[in-house]
């Protein structure tokens, strides 16, 4: 089956972003932490290619997001931009980069900017980040926000369950998706909110929103690159969709691989010098 075909090659921007929403035209964005990997999603013409700190999870195999360092994550970004010609890039500011103070907020997000070549920065936060994210903008840097199950909180959640099914914190995360697009995020992140929410707050800000588990009312849609190509295992939460098997493609061809080294089939005489 055919896929979606680019016809505008051009760079995607954050103005791009409003223009998208603003006409209607769906956001697509993948994560992706490596050269090979990202070249081969941007060429394939998604949106937006988000280096996330999911890669704690699908890079480290860490439980969570929390133990992933700004290194790690300046070391992943590099690797990303470096493929990309059309998507915008956008880095994850990783835990404990920005909560202690807005100057060591905007020291990271320069850092990023700098050595990595991305487009923008992502921050998880409401109001309590809000001088943070104006510092950053203040700079010249483009901010995403993210609100919902913000997975850098998880400890304090409890869990990685729907957020906002109450009415008072559908509220707060309206009031924090207003103060976000009011600071001047060119977008923002809703992950695993009640579709109804997430619709109320595309409609009430001027930024793009891109959801996550947040229905289809959203200016776009993101998935971690892995579990959309069905890489990783036991991992089925009901708002992904498998787009291939390639755990059951890697795993077959390594088997073959083994086979063919075992049997001395592999290299044959055309395949020697």
């Amino acid at each position: 089956m055919a896929g979606y075909l680019i016809t505008d090659k051009k760079k995607v921007t954050t103005r791009r972003f409003i223009e998208m929403k603003n006409s209607g035209e769906k956001i697509s964005m993948l994560t992706a932490y490596d050269f090979t990997t990202a070249g081969i999603i941007d060429k394939a013409g998604v949106d937006s290619i988000l280096i996330g700190d999911s890669a704690s999870n699908v890079m480290a195999g860490n439980e969570n997001t929390i133990p992933i360092t700004l290194d790690q994550m300046i070391y992943h970004a590099q690797s990303v931009a470096k493929a990309v010609s059309h998507a915008l890039v956008l880095c994850d500011m990783p835990f404990g980069s920005y909560q202690v103070s807005r100057e060591e907020g905007i020291r990271s997000a320069v850092r990023i900017m700098k050595e990595t070549g991305v487009d923008a920065v992502k921050l998880e936060g409401g109001i309590e980040i809000i001088d943070t994210v104006k510092g950053i903008i203040h700079a010249g840097i483009p901010v995403c926000g993210h609100l919902g199950l913000t997975p850098q909180s998880i400890h304090q959640f409890g869990g990685y369950g729907l957020r906002a099914k109450e009415e008072a914190e559908a509220q707060k995360l309206l009031s924090d998706a207003k103060a976000l697009d009011e600071a001047g995020c060119f977008c923002i992140v809703l992950e695993k909110v009640p579709a109804a929410l997430a619709a109320e707050v595309t409609r009430e800000v001027k930024c793009a929103t891109i959801g996550i588990g947040a229905g289809n009312q959203t200016d776009g849609q993101v998935l971690v690159y892995a579990d959309m190509m069905g890489m990783t295992q036991g991992f089925k939460p009901k708002f992904l969709r498998h787009y291939a098997d390639l755990n059951q493609v890697m795993t077959d061809a390594v088997g073959n691989y083994v086979r063919d080294v075992k049997s001395s089939d592999f290299p044959n005489e055309s395949e020697s010098y």
